[in-house]
């Protein structure tokens, strides 16, 4: 989240950037999911703690949370990042109906083994009431020092619960096994059939250092990795699907998708950081048994860092919808307006995005917010009432004017949109809090994200070496061009045509440098005109 000062401000006129907002009202024959808005209803269970990116599992009407940190956003100063006093040193386990909670130290464990259940950003799975933890980052004892671990541990759910109520953890319950491979943080883990795909991330071993200076060996998996487990818990690796351009990422959103064929697929949302610049991938990336892909026509505006999600399958329309909930994102709304900033800022947004049979997909926004800025490393907890496909899906089965879907656990409460560069441990926290969340019918509006299918892709981007901005866009064929923009005082500053030819085009000549409001009008033959409003920051 670099780059925090630069703010651009996106007000996108004419029919291709354009957000569209359509009013809907229910029709009491069909329970279409456009006809549904989100509710959320404040939940709490006395003793919790603050927590954000943890792993969980479910079983028996109970939660499991292992892991993670309770402080809030990691300080940028090496010494103070990712320190023993976040770690959370204790599985936890919560009845969601009796609000009772109960909680066992892992102190006592041996130190492998315990530093990883102390670990944040673990990369997890459930397979029946087997919990499977890969990775994860923290500090090892016998290291001595911040590291990714490089294991793969396994536990029973049932038997998990019953020792965490008992206040008696031992070593016997997990299974752990040393494998390079899978020392992998800030990934997702998920698995099709018989097979766990561990999605992107990176292997980081020292302290965290924004300045990168040589504090931390930082390697991306740039990969899915792919593994079998046996009866024991031991992984068997698979080949991998390697693509060092499209799977360069970490710390995203990862959705199993139930394919009209009856097969699955996962999609990939998202994710840090382009190679480039620092800034979120706006792509999707489509993985299936055979092999991954960039989805095409879509790109991805709002909640680009890991968030509370959850994915739902339509029978009747063969459509999935994923809910998105908060987080960090590049973009988010503000009164109608679409807004860009590269600082990369904490968000309230929750957004849905559709993907239809042929897979194209689209993204919406909800009318509904957070209530404040969370959902950074929130986890949601779906309901165990929602029906499921053979492939364990969650099903959209709406007979009733609501439907609960699951619980918001925890994440990062932030008391600012940009607070990296100021943050001194006070300007952000754990949220101990939880959300139970419902679709509830109504007649509301729908505000479709026309971006996310504008193959222009208009937006500005900061030169490399220069502290200047410059006009980015895509055009699908070779065409004339108008580019004109103007300063807050509505007076013309530059103005010209071009003829450019297909593909990504970076525009020559430097937008203003001094700063304030500034306004793009591009206008491609035979389109209308497409107009970025922005604000040039100052620089330091």
């Amino acid at each position: 989240m670099k780059n925090g000062l630069l703010a651009l401000l996106l007000l996108v006129s004419g029919n291709l950037n354009a957000q569209t907002t359509e009013s809907l009202t229910p029709k009491s024959e069909s329970f279409d999911v456009n006809y549904y808005s989100v509710q959320l209803k404040p939940k709490q269970i006395p003793g919790m703690m603050g927590i954000q990116s943890f792993a969980f599992g479910q079983a028996e009407g109970k939660w499991v949370l292992v892991g993670g940190r309770l402080d809030g956003l990691h300080r940028r100063q090496p010494f103070a990042a990712f320190d023993s006093i976040g770690h959370n040193n204790h599985i936890i386990v919560i009845d969601p109906k009796s609000n009772e909670l109960w909680k066992a130290s892992v102190d006592q464990l041996p130190a492998n083994l315990r530093d990883q259940l102390k670990g944040t950003n673990i990369n997890f799975a459930q397979n029946g009431d087997q919990l499977i933890l890969v990775g994860g980052y923290g500090i090892g004892e016998l290291a001595d020092d911040h590291q990714t671990f490089p294991f793969v541990t396994t536990v029973q759910l049932p038997a998990l619960i019953k020792a965490v109520q008992a206040n008696q953890l031992e070593a016997s319950l997990f299974h752990q096994t040393y494998d390079s491979l899978a020392a992998v943080t800030g990934g997702q883990l998920l698995r099709m059939d018989s097979v766990f795909y561990l999605v992107g991330g990176h292997r980081f071993d020292g302290r965290y250092n924004p300045a990168d200076r040589p504090t931390f060996v930082q390697t991306y998996t740039n990969s899915v990795r792919r593994f079998t487990l046996d009866e024991v818990g031991n992984p068997t690796w698979l080949p991998a699907f390697t693509d060092s351009v499209n799977m360069h990422r970490r710390d995203f959103n990862v959705v199993l998708n139930q394919l009209p064929s009856g097969k699955t697929s996962l999609t990939a949302f998202s994710g840090v950081f382009q190679y480039n610049v620092d800034l979120p991938f706006q792509t999707a990336i489509d993985i299936t048994e055979n092999g991954l892909a960039e989805q095409s026509g879509f790109y991805q505006y709002y909640n680009h860092y890991h968030c509370a999600d959850v994915s739902l399958f339509d029978p009747k329309t063969n459509e999935m919808h994923t809910l998105l909930f908060g987080g960090i994102a590049q973009y988010y709304d503000s009164l109608g307006t679409l807004v860009q900033d590269n600082g990369v800022p904490f968000v309230s947004t929750i957004s849905r995005v559709t993907r239809q049979p042929d897979g194209s997909m689209t993204e919406y926004k909800f009318p509904v917010e957070m209530p404040a800025l969370l959902g950074a490393g929130s986890e949601f907890i779906a309901s165990t009432d929602l029906p499921r496909t053979d492939n364990g899906v969650a099903i959209f089965e709406a007979s009733a004017d609501s439907l609960f879907l699951g619980t918001i656990v925890g994440g990062i409460a932030s008391t600012g949109r940009n607070i990296f560069w100021i943050n001194d441990d006070e300007e952000s926290s754990a949220s101990s809090g939880m959300f139970d969340v419902y679709l509830v019918m109504n007649s509301g509006f729908r505000r479709q994200n026309l971006a996310s299918n504008n193959p222009l892709h208009l937006h500005a981007v900061r030169h490399a070496s220069e502290p200047r901005y410059q006009v980015q866009f895509t055009l699908e064929k070779p065409s004339t061009v108008a580019v004109e923009w103007t300063n807050q005082k509505g007076k013309v500053k530059h103005k010209a045509v071009i003829n450019a030819a297909a593909g990504k085009q970076v525009y020559p000549v430097f937008l203003p440098k001094k700063p304030g409001f500034c306004r793009i009008k591009l206008t491609v033959e035979n389109q209308g005109p497409v107009e970025l409003y922005f604000l040039i920051p100052e620089e330091d």
